[in-house]
């Protein structure tokens, strides 16, 4: 396979594991009115999209980490797991890859002025 093919089908498969991971925390954000079956739905809709791409092998942390929240959440699909306990967990873990993604982003200098003093 040509590399831009390569590149092409990772990307692909990346963005459709955004879009599953953004699609479903919404809906657990919601305030109120989320439901199990509702959850169930959700999943099984953006199932069809993930089904349709090929999987590829991811190697960065942060990839590697959203695959298995992804299918973490697939497996959550017909369980007699409270929403409540679905919802917390799903959510807690996406923040955390959230925050993995911010810190490698931006680094704040704390004592910017500290810096310049051999000067």
């Amino acid at each position: 396979m040509s590399k831009k093919v390569e590149s092409s089908l990772r990307l692909k498969y990346i963005r459709v594991l955004e879009r599953f991971l953004k699609s479903v925390v919404s809906y657990l954000s919601i305030p109120e009115g989320i439901t199990k079956e509702g959850y169930d739905k959700k999943i099984e809709n953006n199932l069809k999209y993930f089904q349709k791409t090929p999987s590829v092998v991811l190697y960065k942390g942060e990839f590697s980490d959203l695959e298995s929240l992804v299918k973490e959440m697939i497996g959550y699909l017909g369980t007699e797991e409270s929403i409540e306990n679905i919802k917390s967990d799903i959510l807690y873990k996406a923040n955390k890859l959230e925050k993995t993604k911010n810190n490698r982003k931006y680094k704040k200098d704390k004592h910017k002025a500290e810096k310049f003093r051999d000067w």
